[in-house]
């Protein structure tokens, strides 16, 4: 059995932070020149470990095994200011396992990092395309928050475009990235074997008042629509305690204030409404929360009320099969120290389970920070997580 270099492992990960780094953290959102820059070095060294490197129209970059393999990775890209090894861990992992198994003969393992999964265009777009989940020319017209379309940006990607990559030469696909959370680090265990992605929900919401002068305007005259989305999120958590579990979650994120201007009242403001949960009925009943406390205080304040239209990815179970192969490495590695647990965050995963078995572990977050510049990891941790991967891949 092949054994995985844990100091080059490690040596490759720092190596890709580079690309975009600011003080602890990195900014390598989809297509910008950093983010580029970052998958022409992975594709070199998916080269260098005996992969053959393609990219797709999307600008998802495969390190391709000779006949049928297992798939293994993440992504690359990050978010606005992200952190180090959101995505990034798993990419690198994947490569150390697929170039250690080709270095002795194991088992045939290719890599991906998908494109754009932190949402410049909306989330795991790469890995919605290439699934089917998202069709190319939809994805294409969809504009990032500064009015940039996806189908000029990845024109970026020039020649580096070949054939769309056949999901069928792989037998399966196995994700590993940090947990986001903080329940592994507060429990003191290296390694989460997750059962399943919960499910998600998002919708663009937009409140139309009448936009007026801030001195002028008296109070009880005012149709602000700043204050509509205030009293809107207030009464939301009210309204879904009797209907959501600890786990549920839901978020007011991007918020644009119109004019957004000091002496006027706000005339408008449009934001996005996210809401996340493992059981799809679940999901149903909170949308009919949502729409209803948006509907009640719209009409009481007198607002125009615009509910775009609903982003869907549903709950995924994990395989079965390849969850045992990780239950089975996580108690060799890391004996007493790992549990099953959900994954509340997002990834690519869910839309690669259309295609072919899938499972994902996670290694703890210090503090349970991410998306952020203070996202870390321990070192023994990340190596404790490519141990795993490499044993429930074959590979040790």
């Amino acid at each position: 059995m092949a054994v995985v270099d844990a100091s080059r492992f490690l040596a490759d990960l720092y190596h890709l932070r580079g690309f975009g780094r600011v003080g602890t953290g990195v900014i390598r959102p989809a297509y910008s020149a950093p983010d580029i820059e970052a998958r022409d070095w992975l594709a070199g060294r998916m080269a260098e470990a005996g992969l053959v490197p393609q990219f797709d129209a999307m600008g998802n970059l495969f390190g391709l095994a000779e006949g049928p393999s297992l798939l293994l990775g993440s992504h690359s890209d990050t978010q606005p200011t992200g952190g180090w090894l959101d995505g990034a861990l798993g990419v690198i992992a994947a490569l150390e396992v697929a170039r250690a198994s080709r270095e002795s003969g194991g088992p045939a393992i290719s890599v991906v990092s998908f494109q754009d999964e932190e949402g410049r265009f909306g989330g795991t777009t790469g890995s919605a395309v290439w699934s089917g989940a998202l069709a190319l020319a939809d994805a294409d017209a969809v504009a990032d928050t500064d009015g940039v379309i996806l189908g000029e940006a990845r024109k970026v990607l020039g020649s580096r475009i070949g054939p769309d990559v056949n999901p069928r030469q792989f037998t399966g696909f196995i994700e590993l990235h940090i947990e986001q959370g903080p329940a592994l680090d507060a429990a003191g265990e290296q390694i989460g074997v997750v059962s399943d992605i919960v499910g998600y929900r998002e919708m663009m919401v937009t409140l139309t008042g009448q936009q007026n002068h801030a001195g002028t305007t008296p109070m009880a005259l005012r149709r602000d629509a700043f204050q509509g989305l205030s009293r809107f999120a207030v009464r939301l958590e009210d309204r879904m305690r009797n209907v959501v579990t600890p786990q549920s979650v839901w978020t007011i994120g991007h918020v644009a204030v119109a004019p957004n201007a000091a002496s006027i009242v706000p005339g408008q403001v449009r934001f996005s409404m996210q809401w996340r949960d493992g059981d799809k009925d679940r999901l149903a009943r909170m949308r009919c929360v949502i729409e209803a406390v948006l509907a009640d205080v719209a009409g009481e304040m007198e607002l125009g009320l615009e509910i775009g239209p609903l982003m869907v990815l549903e709950p995924v179970a994990m395989d079965r099969a390849l969850r045992k192969r990780l239950e089975a490495a996580a108690e060799a590695v890391a004996p007493g120290r790992w549990r099953l647990m959900p994954s509340g965050a997002l990834h690519d995963a869910t839309n690669v389970a259309r295609l072919m078995p899938v499972a994902m572990l996670f290694v703890p977050s210090i503090g349970g920070i991410s998306h952020a510049f203070e996202e870390d990891t321990a070192e023994a941790d990340l190596v404790a997580g490519l141990r795993v991967l490499a044993r429930a891949a074959g590979v040790t």
